[in-house]
């Protein structure tokens, strides 16, 4: 059984996801469907519209076979991490043969030099990328400069030309360094992404926009209903259901209470532990705090945000500071020694076949559910208390709500 992997947050499930899995299907010529899904907290820094079993249900009615969890500990951090993550999770299932990613390019050559030339960067890239960051730009914007530098002087003028600033040819670019530094044998593939991009929020077509459409049509209208020509069928109905029973949608100004307690009750010396907390972004943060017009968190990114530090940058430290990351839980040292097991969200009965060829050839233990106590695996403690803050938003939380892993079996199909 041939399988394709994909690395997604379905957040939420849209028409643009379900033609990029049929067409990820179509091209690597696979029967089977694994996706390495964020849980509760994304990429960006945000929270998740809704829970993560509710998107791993939106995945598999969507055609995904088995779904897997990519811890937070990964899933919020910037693209090298996450990327890594994501793919070494795929590499260690041992049943999946190739990954497809979109991309604003759509052309995988120039990317894959790139990936060849950097899996192990060479000596003369950090004078490169000093050079970029002195002149205050932000990180992605230098490492793309910095790169096409160093192809340019290679004599590549093709990767030098690549647009890598954008945003899934930047990921892309990592999940091929990934697959370069753990040696894996998955082949990767792309596709070109079409009709709206990755942050895009204004609507163009009539049946595709970006997830950050769909969010803010949501929030501005207030009713999911209105996001139904852009997502399948299964995708609105649980997002009716999931609001019906107040559980979504998740925004950041749900956290707003959790989150200004955090900041108010902590030290400035007790902020610069927190991950990603870096050049003294905690006395910014502790100075724009009372000159705030109000308790708002769209508040709070505006009063911080500078041309060095972006939007993305900055939702990544402040939710580091609500669930409670510090630096040495989540520094590269420890994150380069990877993730310590693979958790089950949901599966078909393809994915049924998946799992039980895994329980030979995966690398990790596959987890169906949180073990009792987690201290075996770190980051699987991390996604434990990761839901219970998620369960914040929900005005009828329970304690079970709060530790969900513990009692949630994977979604079946």
């Amino acid at each position: 059984m041939r399988t394709v992997g994909l690395i997604v947050e379905y957040n939420p499930f849209h028409n643009g996801h379900l033609y990029h899995l049929q067409q990820s299907v179509k091209i690597t010529k696979s029967d089977a469907v694994v996706a390495v899904m964020s849980g509760n907290f994304l990429q960006r820094g945000e929270p998740a519209l809704l829970n993560k079993w509710t998107r791993a249900e939106m995945a598999l009615r969507g055609g995904c076979d088995l779904v897997i969890e990519l811890p937070v500990a990964y899933a919020t951090q910037a693209a090298e991490w996450f990327a890594y993550g994501a793919a070494a999770l795929l590499d260690a299932t041992g049943v999946v043969d190739a990954l497809c990613f979109g991309s604003e390019a759509g052309d995988i050559g120039p990317l894959q030099r790139i990936a060849r030339t950097f899996a192990h960067e060479p000596e003369t890239f950090g004078g490169l990328m000093a050079d970029a960051l002195a002149g205050g730009v932000s990180y992605p914007a230098a490492y793309s400069a910095a790169v096409r530098r160093y192809m340019a002087a290679q004599g590549d003028d093709e990767a030098a030309a690549f647009p890598l600033e954008q945003p899934n040819n930047t990921l892309g670019l990592h999940y091929l360094l990934a697959l370069e530094r753990l040696g894996s044998r998955v082949e990767p593939f792309t596709l070109r992404r079409e009709k709206a991009g990755y942050s895009q929020a204004e609507i163009t077509d009539a049946q595709i926009a970006s997830a950050t459409a769909i969010r803010k049509l949501i929030a501005e209208q207030q009713s999911p209903l209105d996001a139904a020509p852009y997502v399948p069928a299964a995708t609105m109905e649980l997002l009716l259901r999931d609001c019906a029973a107040e559980r979504g949608p998740a925004s950041w100004q749900s956290y707003a209470a959790p989150l200004f307690h955090a900041i108010a009750s902590s030290s400035a010396q007790s902020l610069a532990g927190i991950h990603e907390m870096s050049e003294g972004l905690e006395n910014r943060l502790k100075q724009a705090l009372p000159a705030l017009p109000s308790l708002e968190v769209e508040a709070l990114l505006n009063a911080m945000k500078t041309k060095r530090y972006t939007r993305t940058k900055l939702q990544r430290v402040l939710l580091a500071i609500l669930l409670g990351h510090r630096k040495e839980q989540l520094s590269p040292e420890q994150l380069r020694g990877g993730i310590q097991y693979i958790r089950v969200l949901g599966f078909s009965a393809k994915g049924r076949e998946l799992l039980k060829r895994m329980r030979k050839a995966a690398r990790l233990p596959v987890l169906l559910s949180a073990v009792r106590p987690p201290a075996d695996y770190p980051y699987l403690e991390l996604d434990v208390r990761a839901t219970s803050v998620y369960s914040l938003a929900w005005p009828q939380a329970t304690s079970r709500d709060l530790f969900r892993d513990y009692y949630e079996k994977p979604v079946t199909l």
